[in-house]
């Protein structure tokens, strides 16, 4: 399967990171939802129990795939649209990379600049550690 994410080709964690320094709270919010809004669509059939991530105080769904030159692909959605922000985040960080590279990025220390737990309610950050082990999860099995 071929697929590639919304996101603007030359968007970075660290262009990210750099936009996100330079603003209020109040923009920092805005700037979540605009990654949200900014994610692949996920078609309405793969948000099931099987895709339901644990432990999010939203509803939030993983969809993996493998791309034909074997990198990870996930689709993921929201019902919350902070929360979607913060999956793009997450996604931007292991993206259509190889099941290894992503075994070896260290998303937390990736998206500690945001200092997220400071930004948000913990509600809204008590998922993110579900997200990122079931993504590791993902490419362990692929990497194995």
């Amino acid at each position: 399967m071929s697929a590639a994410l919304y996101l603007p080709v030359m968007t970075t964690l660290d262009n990210l990171r750099d936009e996100y320094e330079f603003l209020d709270t109040d923009d920092r919010y805005r700037m979540l939802i605009d990654l949200g809004r900014d994610l692949e669509p996920m078609p309405p059939a793969l948000k099931t129990d099987a895709t339901l991530v644990r432990g999010c105080s939203a509803s939030v769904w993983v969809y993996p795939q493998r791309l034909d030159d074997g990198a990870l692909h996930f689709l993921a959605d929201s019902n919350a649209a902070i929360t979607k922000g913060i999956i793009a985040l997450v996604l931007t960080a292991v993206q259509d990379r190889a099941a290894g590279a992503i075994l070896s990025t260290d998303i937390p220390g990736e998206l500690q600049a945001f200092d997220l737990k400071a930004q948000l309610s913990s509600n809204r950050t008590q998922g993110i550690p579900n997200m990122i082990a079931l993504i590791r999860e993902t490419a362990a099995r692929y990497a194995g």
